[in-house]
């Protein structure tokens, strides 16, 4: 088991698994299911699923595909989009997930992460940061990356921190999908002025953006998308995992 959290983030749309590319155009990857095998087979030790139009089509979410998911997945799992009631959390909790995560709902209802937090314990609730650079100035968005919030992205952490979230998803919408390696200083940022945990996510595109989001940006775990359900950038699908010998000797 690596020491530093390595955790392939699967992007759905309902039930097909796919991968976006700045939170924009997205490409078809396959059948979450068939996905979840060949990550068992790899020995992953967590997974992620994000259903990504969720929120912003109002859709609940799919529990079918989820109880699927769940009874094919050998490693932890977590699960994020549409949750907005503490009863559909439940619900994700009891087909076998072990951690929420939120988005649009921690910006407008963070009762709702003190709740989930409460009852299943702060490890439980993960928020997810959506973050966007325009000049020089860094704001958070929800809403599957159409909304901005007027909110600064620290004041925002410190308030998910005290309404009980136990680890935040930092995703760069302009790095995501781009394999150009991470906004490893604005991590730094955020990682250095706060408590929580920080999960780097968006720009993975090999060892070295991981090895350095860890060592110089001080991410407690990455998330990689492209990296393991594509060959190379511009080539076909492939789910695969990182060498663990590089990782391990690079972490």
């Amino acid at each position: 088991m690596l020491q530093t959290r390595i955790i392939p983030c699967l992007q759905l749309i309902d039930e097909s698994l796919v991968k976006a590319v700045q939170f924009d155009k997205y490409g078809y990857i396959g059948d979450p299911c068939n996905t979840v095998r060949i990550f068992n087979e790899l020995e992953v030790d967590e997974l992620c699923f994000l259903d990504i139009r969720a929120s912003r089509e109002n859709r609940t979410p799919n529990y079918k595909i989820l109880q699927d998911i769940a009874d094919e997945c050998f490693m932890p799992l977590s699960y994020g989009g549409g949750i907005s009631t503490f009863e559909q959390a439940k619900q994700i909790f009891s087909i076998g997930f072990e951690k929420v995560i939120l988005n649009t709902q921690a910006f407008r209802n963070p009762k709702l992460v003190t709740q989930i937090a409460t009852h299943f314990g702060v490890q439980a609730v993960v928020v997810s940061v959506d973050f966007k650079k325009t000049g020089s100035i860094y704001n958070a968005y929800i809403n599957d990356g159409k909304e901005k919030i007027s909110e600064d992205i620290l004041t925002y952490i410190k308030r998910i921190e005290d309404a009980g979230a136990g680890e935040v998803l930092l995703t760069s919408i302009d790095k995501e999908g781009t394999w150009n390696g991470f906004d490893v200083n604005f991590v730094k940022y955020i990682t250095s002025n706060t408590k929580l945990p920080v999960i780097a996510q968006g720009g993975a595109g090999d060892i070295n953006h991981i090895a350095q989001v860890v060592n110089v940006g001080g991410a407690s775990a990455v998330a990689l998308g492209s990296m393991v359900v594509y060959q190379k950038k511009g080539m076909g699908v492939l789910v695969n995992f990182p060498d663990r010998k590089k990782l391990s000797s690079n972490l």
